[in-house]
């Protein structure tokens, strides 16, 4: 019972340092553009990341993220030091590149280190789903590469839906005059920025779920724990958060933690998606959270847990190209993909070494 409280405790943890760890993806060009100041501008981004559950939980019924996430590893080899030593490492990556400034993605972080302690504990790659698979009720499920791909394509999808609609405006505005376009994109952003951080929290918060919600079904079936476990904790599948009221408390506090955790703020790698990829006006920051909000929306229906991280990036990068290819900083562009791509295998190294190094010491025999 100790190990799975510890377990929840650092989920809740990492939901946290996520939120001021991506807080910049939603406010980092509404603050550059000057449209709110930073602290009211935390504010109006976690109010959305919060109102994101009950648009999950009532408008669309499910958390099909948060299944997708719980069910990478195979079934058999999800147990609680698993999960820990997953949670370790993804806190560890994501406080690191946090400090360097280096918008990672948080969601293929906590999917390494997950899939990383589950191949150490089985000694074998077979531990994890790789490609997409059929479950028992006939329901389609996401492999590892089908989310690893996604590295490339949400910010690819980002930067094409960002010149496109960049392209319309121009074409569109040509009479109208700059300063008055000015005024009605600053108030605009106020919107864009709303749209981005519901799809913010729609995605980051269900990642954090699944790990939960995994974390309750290995104690659920592990009788040496199910006898401590109060009622209100069993679950036997991830899609009852959405269907039982008594697990309401696991998507209801994820969605909080993350709101908290954005309200922190994370001006670090603020700096670097309002400044150092493209230098971005009211008109490219619109442009921009649009573009981001859509891709998530689209991989929210899909069910794929992608980075918000890599998607604005690559809606900012998209927003430069139109002015002029030279506009953009490719040279940051570059340095932030070789992050993207090292990171779950990165999460994945860390979580084995952890898991074995836990193991060796007899920490998972004391708690």
């Amino acid at each position: 019972m100790i190990l799975l409280i510890t377990v929840i405790v650092l989920a809740l943890i990492f939901d946290y340092i996520n939120g001021f760890h991506d807080a910049a993806n939603s406010i980092a060009t509404i603050v550059k553009t000057r449209v709110l100041t930073p602290f009211i501008a935390v504010l109006w981004a976690a109010s959305f990341n919060f109102l994101a559950f009950f648009i999950a939980k009532y408008l669309i019924g499910e958390f099909g993220i948060a299944n997708t996430v719980s069910k990478t590893v195979v079934e058999t080899f999800v147990t609680l030091p698993v999960i820990l030593s997953g949670l370790l490492a993804a806190i560890s990556w994501n406080l690191l590149t946090w400090w360097l400034g280096i918008p990672s993605s948080s969601s293929h972080t906590l999917i390494g280190g997950f899939m990383g302690a589950a191949i150490a504990s089985a000694y074998s790659i077979d531990a994890v789903h790789w490609v997409d698979w059929i479950s028992s009720s006939g329901s389609v499920n996401k492999g590892v590469l089908t989310i690893a791909a996604f590295i490339i394509l949400a910010p690819l999808i980002g930067m094409l839906v960002s010149i496109f609609i960049t392209s319309v405006i121009f074409w569109s505005c040509q009479k109208v005059g700059h300063h008055k376009a000015n005024r009605w994109f600053k108030r605009l952003q106020l919107l864009s920025s709303a749209l981005f951080s519901i799809g913010h929290g729609l995605n980051d918060s269900q990642k954090v779920m699944g790990i939960i919600g995994a974390a309750l079904i290995a104690a659920t079936n592990d009788a040496s724990v199910f006898g401590s476990m109060p009622e209100w904790m069993h679950m036997s599948s991830v899609k009852e958060m959405a269907e039982n009221d008594k697990l309401a408390w696991v998507p209801f506090t994820c969605f909080t933690v993350i709101a908290l955790g954005t309200m922190s703020g994370g001006w670090r790698i603020i700096k670097t998606m309002g400044t150092r990829i493209t230098k971005v006006t009211p008109l490219e920051g619109v442009v921009a959270e649009t573009a981001g909000a859509m891709t998530l929306y689209i991989t929210e229906i899909l069910k794929i847990p992608v980075s918000t991280t890599h998607t604005i990036a690559g809606a900012i990068m998209g927003v430069g190209a139109v002015k002029r290819l030279s506009a953009v900083r490719w040279g940051v562009t570059i340095n932030l993909l070789w992050a993207w791509i090292l990171t779950i295998p990165v999460s994945a190294l860390l979580a084995a070494i952890i898991y074995y190094v836990l193991k060796w010491i007899g920490i998972y025999n004391i708690i």
